[in-house]
């Protein structure tokens, strides 16, 4: 499977950035801040800015992901891969 990482930068209510990649099979920036918002609305951030500009397309990998992330991309499109402020 070829995923699809979107290098997302946000601020959160409190004024601190939140990083995180968006993995998706298909490469769509607009579906890629769909996914993002989504995210962001479950986590209680619903009220974060992303637009193309915070999140990007960043490269394609090809290599074998674990099958957590694979699972949820087949359930709901996408992946989070929390790094750096995330809940």
């Amino acid at each position: 499977m070829q995923i699809h990482v979107y290098d997302t930068y946000v601020k959160a209510k409190d004024g601190h950035i939140m990083h995180f990649d968006v993995f998706t099979a298909v490469k769509d920036d607009q579906k890629a801040v769909d996914y993002a918002k989504e995210w962001l609305v479950s986590i209680g951030e619903g009220d974060a800015t992303v637009t193309s500009k915070e999140c990007r397309f960043c490269h394609t990998d090809s290599r074998g992901m674990p099958q957590e992330v694979v699972d949820d991309i087949n359930k709901n499109g996408y992946y989070i891969y929390k790094m750096e402020g995330c809940a």
